[in-house]
C-alpha cells in the first residue's frame, strides 16, 4: 500500500537520524569525560577511534527505544500537523490499520535489538575493557578472584582467600561438612595452604593439609602433604567470574548466576536485572501502542509537545521499571516478573489509549 509505505519511509528517516544524534551526543559526552585518561595516557588516535568503535553498540543498545519513540512521535506528529491523518482516514485507513504496520517493524526490530543486546554488546564490552586496561591503565577487572565462598552441597561449605585462574593455582581453602540442613552441626574441617586445579585429571589437588574431625567426642585431627579432593564446582566455572557482568552474554549471565546462587548467594536482584534484559528490547514495539494514538491528534503546540511527549514517556517507563523491580525484590514473586512489570504495565496502558482514541 502506497500510503503505509510512505509512512514507514518517514519513520525510519526519523529513526537513522535520531539514533545518530543521540549516539554522537553521547560519545561526545564520554570523550570529553574521557579526555584527560586519554592525554594522560599518550593514547593515539587508533586506539581512541577503536575504543569507541567498540562503546557506540553499548549506546545504540541504551539510545534505540527513545530513538524509536522520538521516531514514531515526530513522523506521525508532523503528517497530523500537515493534516494527512485526516486525509487518510477520510480516505477510509483506520488508525489499525495505522498502527499495524508499525507494531510489525517494531516487533521485528525488538527481536534484533534482544539478539543485539544480549550477544553483540557483551563481546564489543569485552574489547572496549580490554583497551581500557592495556592503554589507558583502568581496573575494570581482575583476573584473580578474592574470599570466595559458595555451598557445593547442602551439607558442605567452601571458601577460599584467592584463585588465580591463569595459573590454575591458590591459596587458603577451606571446606567445611555438617551433619544436616535444618540442624546444621560441623562434622568435618578441611584446610590448606594451597591448592591447584589438575586439567589431566579433572580434580583438585590441596597441600599442606590439615584435617579435623568431629564425629566423636575428642576431635581427630590428621595432617597430609597432598588431598585430593572432588568439588561440584571446577576450574571452568571460576573462570567464568572473572568477567565482569558487562561482558558476558545473556547465556553466560545465567551460568554465572546459577554459580553463584549454588554458591549460596542471594542473587535474587541479579535475577530481576537478568530478566529485565530480556524484556527491555520489547519496549520498542509496546511504546507503538500508545506512542501512535497520541501522536495522531493534531495539536497546536505541534513539535514542542512531541519532544515533551517523548521525555515524558521514557521518565515513566525508567520510573516503573525502577519501582516494579524494588517491589519484586521485596517480595516473594518470582524475578522474571520485576523483569517485565514495566512492559506489562504499559501495554496494557497503551492498549487502553488505543481504544479510547479510536472511539
Amino acid at each position: 500500500m502506497i500510503i503505509i509505505r510512505y509512512v514507514l519511509r518517514l519513520f525510519f528517516q526519523v529513526l537513522f537520524f535520531a539514533l545518530l544524534a543521540l549516539t554522537l551526543i553521547f560519545i561526545i559526552v564520554n570523550m570529553i569525560e574521557n579526555l584527560d585518561d586519554f592525554i594522560d595516557n599518550n593514547a593515539t588516535r587508533d586506539i581512541i577511534f577503536r575504543y569507541y568503535v567498540y562503546f557506540t553498540p553499548e549506546v545504540i543498545k541504551i539510545v534505540t527505544p527513545i530513538s524509536v519513540l522520538v521516531a514514531i512521535l515526530f513522523s506521525i506528529g508532523r503528517m497530523s500537523i500537515l493534516n494527512e491523518i485526516m486525509a487518510m482516514k477520510s480516505g477510509g485507513l483506520s488508525l489499525y490499520q495505522l498502527i499495524f504496520p508499525f507494531l510489525i517493524i517494531n516487533l521485528a526490530l525488538s527481536f534484533a535489538l534482544l539478539y543485539f543486546n544480549g550477544w553483540v554488546v557483551p563481546r564489543s564490552n569485552e574489547k572496549k575493557f580490554i583497551i581500557e586496561r592495556k592503554y589507558l591503565k583502568k581496573e575494570v577487572g581482575t583476573t584473580t578472584i578474592y574470599n570466595f565462598f559458595f555451598r557445593d552441597n547442602p551439607l558442605r561449605n567452601v571458601s577460599f582467600q584467592y584463585y588465580d585462574p591463569e595459573e590454575l593455582k591458590g591459596q587458603y581453602i577451606f571446606v567445611e561438612e555438617f551433619t544436616s540442613a535444618e540442624k546444621p552441626r560441623i562434622v568435618k574441617r578441611i584446610e590448606a595452604k594451597s591448592f591447584r586445579w589438575d586439567i589431566k585429571y579433572n580434580k583438585w589437588i590441596f597441600y599442606n593439609v590439615l584435617i579435623r574431625d568431629f564425629r566423636s567426642q575428642i576431635p581427630e585431627i590428621n595432617v597430609a602433604d597432598t588431598l585430593d579432593f572432588q568439588l561440584r564446582i571446577n576450574h571452568n566455572e571460576l573462570l567464568k567470574l572473572q568477567k565482569k557482568v558487562e561482558e558476558m552474554n545473556f547465556t553466560e549471565l545465567r551460568e554465572y548466576l546459577d554459580l553463584l546462587s549454588k554458591g549460596g548467594r542471594d542473587v535474587r536482584r541479579q535475577m530481576i536485572r537478568y530478566y529485565s534484559g530480556y524484556a527491555f528490547p520489547f519496549s520498542c514495539a509496546i511504546l507503538v501502542l500508545f506512542a501512535v494514538p497520541f501522536a495522531s491528534i493534531k495539536r497546536r503546540e505541534g513539535i514542542a509537545l512531541q519532544i515533551a511527549g517523548a521525555m515524558t514517556f521514557s521518565f515513566l517507563y525508567l520510573f516503573f521499571t525502577e519501582i516494579g523491580q524494588i517491589l519484586v525484590y521485596t517480595t516473594s514473586l518470582h524475578p522474571a516478573f520485576g523483569g517485565w512489570i514495566a512492559n506489562v504495565v504499559f501495554a496494557i496502558f497503551g492498549i487502553f489509549v488505543l481504544i479510547y482514541i479510536r472511539k
